[in-house]
Parts: C-alpha cells; structure tokens; sequence
C-alpha cells in the first residue's frame, strides 16, 4: 500500500465517513473500492469504443433525422 494526501469538499468527506461507519469499513478501502470501479469502467469503455472502431461516423444532425424518420421523436 502506498500513501496519499486527498483533499475532499467537507460534506463529501462527511458522508464518505458515515459510509464507512455504516459499512464496518474505512474511508481508505471505500475510496480504494472507488477509484477500482470508475478504472474498471474506463476499461469497458476503452473496449466499446475499441469495438466500434470500424463502424461509419453519423453527425448529430443526420441521427435527429433518422429519430424522426422512424418515429422515434
């Protein structure tokens, strides 16, 4: 385990403490359990954007228009 100085907003770190409390955990394996999942996820979207990579780019306004054009909006 390495150390680190994080500064949280006050009622961030208020609720982070309650959380933990409730949880019989500690404010250190929450954040640990955090800072895991929001790089699990960046992980699957790397994935998913990696995977689409051979599909034709659509701008916004042709995607409205095939919305429109199936009913959709």
């Amino acid at each position: 385990m390495k150390r680190a100085t994080v500064y949280f907003d006050e009622d961030l770190h208020r609720a982070l403490k309650i959380k933990a409390l409730e949880a019989e955990s500690s404010l250190s394996v929450l954040v640990n359990d955090a800072v895991r999942h929001a790089l699990d996820e960046d992980l699957d979207d790397l994935s998913a954007i990696e995977s689409r990579k051979s599909e034709k780019p659509i701008s916004y306004e042709s995607f409205l228009k095939e919305l429109k054009h199936r009913g959709q909006i």
